[in-house]
């Protein structure tokens, strides 16, 4: 499975031949400026809170390529508003889609949309089908709801956690949620947009080795191939 990384909490992973965008902050990120958000293929766009920095590309994306919004109630209705199509969920339920199972869960965090309107309750996604199955966070702290996650949902291939600190669980605790989510390969996200969430990456990695998890920074526009 090939996963791009786009920036800040932006990815496109491309799963059973449908592309799922998660998170679109692009055109704003002085950082991914030399990525063209024109060309990137969408049929869902993965939504996990209202932030700006997480939906600022949502629109766009979505009327250039008709792809239907998977988040909660409030922000799928938000979007509907402006003539996108989508598929509220709430927290601990899962629907079928063309490209297999999602299941939205728990996430400890803030939301409210750009113009001010309630954003719901943040979550973040386990996704999966028959050939892989992955987690993504998300905005959130540590939380023991993350060990429910192979409990109730198929083995993790891979996890894409926040590690930056200040605004989300650092990497110190990250590591700690990979143990929690009992997951071998973390990509990282939510680190370095900003000087606030700044982070030192051979420490975040260190953290990583401690626990014998394996840390993936990726450059912004890299892609890798994990599952």
């Amino acid at each position: 499975m090939k996963i791009t990384y786009y920036g800040h909490s932006c990815f496109h992973i491309e799963m059973n031949g449908k592309h799922l965008v998660f998170d679109p902050f692009i055109t704003p990120n002085p950082k991914a400026s030399a990525i063209d958000v024109n060309s990137i293929p969408a049929d869902f766009l993965m939504i996990s809170h209202g932030h700006v920095d997480h939906v600022a590309d949502a629109e766009a994306i979505g009327k250039r390529t008709g792809a239907m919004v998977v988040s909660n109630y409030e922000i799928v209705t938000w979007f509907g508003e402006k003539g996108l199509k989508g598929h509220p969920m709430n927290h601990g339920g899962k629907v079928e889609l063309d490209f297999g199972t999602a299941k939205y869960v728990n996430a400890v965090h803030s939301s409210v949309l750009p113009d001010g309107t309630y954003g719901g309750n943040p979550g973040g996604f386990v996704v999966w089908n028959d050939d892989a199955c992955f987690y993504f966070a998300g905005d959130t702290a540590l939380t023991l709801d993350m060990k429910l996650i192979p409990i109730t949902c198929p083995k993790l291939d891979f996890a894409i956690l926040p590690i930056g600190d200040n605004f989300t669980m650092g990497y110190e605790d990250a590591a700690i949620a990979a143990e929690y989510i009992e997951c071998e390969n973390i990509i990282g996200c939510h680190y370095d947009t900003f000087d606030v969430i700044s982070i030192d990456h051979e420490a975040a990695k260190k953290a990583f080795d401690k626990r014998a998890k394996n840390l993936i920074l990726p450059a912004i526009g890299e892609t890798v191939e994990l599952a």
